[in-house]
């Protein structure tokens, strides 16, 4: 139950960033975009761990460093003041 539990949080984070991307309520270069994205592929790390998958774990474990790179770049950008933080300027 924990298992498939975990497996489906990290999925719905995945997939909620993706829906919000296609709506064109999130970019791309959002902090809250790439939040959803790291968060969700680690929880499907730990997931591919447990089921003992490891095609879904490098695929997932790849998609979590590219997420958390953008995740620390989103930082960045946003103490300079020129990252978007998932909210529109008014």
């Amino acid at each position: 139950m924990i298992p498939e539990l975990i497996g489906f949080s990290g999925m719905f984070m995945i997939l909620f960033a993706f829906i919000m991307n296609q709506i064109r309520k999130w970019r791309d270069d959002y902090l809250i975009y790439d939040g959803f994205n790291a968060i969700g592929s680690f929880l499907l790390v730990a997931y591919a761990i447990m089921i003992s998958s490891y095609p879904f774990l490098i695929l997932n474990f790849a998609w979590f460093l590219v997420s958390i790179r953008d995740v620390f770049l989103d930082i960045k950008k946003s103490q300079k003041g020129k990252a978007h933080l998932g909210h529109k300027k008014k």
